[in-house]
């Protein structure tokens, strides 16, 4: 077999800056001496923990990923060493009898915006990694578009969680990429009219569709000026899940995506603005 070199690319169209961090160190650890920051770091469900026994069950060193950490200053004033990345593993190599000790590779992020930043640099491409995560390692990391979007939801009364609940109340929601996409493209106080409407409708939760669907209705030029947001609200609330059933059916028919139909099937019985005599 023949082997190949690594080799730089050609990068005369770039202007490299230098690192911004030291160069990370390897350490073998305690992995029970660890710690992970729940601010930004999801308690561990059902789903990781059968991740979790499945790698006691089938330990292999050639499948290892070192996880990654940072010294950070506990409650007492001690110095701890903090998960980034790779809590599953820890905890997998902690419950192992036969693991006592594991390499881990220190990064330079001396407070807790800077390992929320780490966090996302890691997890940002990664699948198992939640948008929910992601958006709340955003907030503790203090990125602009995070606290705008966060902003945006606790003006309109709208509360974004962190995992998917067993049950949610009205209000709540996890559909935080339909929310992000709605504050980067209108201004915080439209997007914060369009979530009020279903804010105010007791959704619970509300979803993906329900703001697309609000998002065309209070902004398509066909549709905006034809009510009061108010009404609007009226007929969510009222209606429940028939619309949605509706809609399904309707999309289907048309060939239309279900939040469209949504849309459609939300305006057709809202009440209309009586337009002004001539």
């Amino acid at each position: 077999m023949t082997l190949r070199h690594v080799y730089p690319i050609n990068i005369s169209d770039l202007r490299p800056t230098p690192p911004a961090t030291g160069e990370p160190i390897f350490e073998t650890v305690d992995p029970t001496t660890l710690f992970v920051d729940p601010s930004y770091q999801r308690d561990i469900g059902e789903r990781g923990i059968r991740q979790i026994r499945k790698m006691i069950e089938h330990w292999d060193w050639s499948k290892f990923r070192a996880p990654v950490c940072a010294y950070a200053e506990s409650e007492d004033g001690s110095t701890a060493l903090k998960v980034i990345d790779g809590q599953h593993t820890c905890i997998a190599a902690a419950s192992h009898p036969s693991i006592h000790r594991i390499p881990v590779q220190i990064v330079e992020a001396p407070d807790q915006t800077a390992q929320a930043s780490a966090f996302i640099g890691q997890n940002v491409d990664r699948l198992g990694v939640t948008k929910l995560q992601l958006h709340q390692a955003a907030l503790t990391a203090g990125e602009e578009h995070a606290l705008d979007t966060q902003h945006v939801c606790d003006r309109a009364g709208i509360k974004v969680l962190l995992t998917t609940p067993h049950r949610y109340e009205a209000g709540d929601t996890v559909a935080i990429t339909a929310i992000s996409a709605l504050v980067k493209k209108h201004t915080a106080m439209k997007a914060r009219q369009i979530l009020e409407v279903l804010a105010k409708a007791n959704l619970a939760p509300i979803k993906d569709a329900h703001i697309k669907a609000v998002e065309l209705l209070m902004t398509d030029e066909e549709y905006c000026d034809a009510f009061e947001p108010e009404d609007l609200t009226k007929e969510i609330e009222t209606a429940g899940a028939t619309a949605e059933h509706e809609a399904k059916i309707f999309s289907v028919a048309h060939k239309v995506p279900v939040w469209k139909a949504l849309a459609v099937t939300w305006f057709k019985k809202t009440r209309k603005k009586r337009k002004a005599s001539a």
